[in-house]
């Protein structure tokens, strides 16, 4: 499993990524793996506002759906048209193509609240 070292992530498997003034969020790598081939993701709008913790759509793989879950406040500013076409990006790229949203951050602390990548290993046995 690889883990990006310039992400925070979640204990739920999520990353989230600061590139200029927008954030980038995926699933992590150990996350696409236990769901297997992804075959479908439920995308926001750009637009949209969430809050810490909010839905903001789906995977679906061969094996689960599993939800989607913004762990910091924000606004979408750009969703990954191309998982509409082709969702198994997330599962060969999860840090790279398969991006799903970009995002505004609403609080900074949030962001900085989120796990390290050395943490994040710690807690997959990475």
């Amino acid at each position: 499993m690889t883990i990006d070292p310039n992400a925070r992530y979640t204990k739920t498997h999520e990353w989230v990524r600061q590139e200029g003034d927008v954030y980038a969020y995926g699933i992590t790598d150990h996350a696409q793996s236990e769901l297997s081939d992804i075959v479908f993701v439920d995308l926001p709008e750009p637009g949209e506002s969430f809050s810490a913790g909010d839905t903001l759509g789906a995977v679906e793989s061969v094996k689960a759906a599993s939800d989607l879950f913004l762990p910091v406040a924000g606004e979408v500013v750009a969703v990954n048209e191309s998982l509409t076409g082709s969702p198994e990006v997330i599962n060969s790229d999860p840090y790279g193509a398969g991006w799903i949203i970009k995002f505004k951050l609403s609080d900074p602390a949030e962001f900085a609240g989120l796990l390290s990548a050395k943490e994040y290993a710690s807690l997959t046995g990475e």
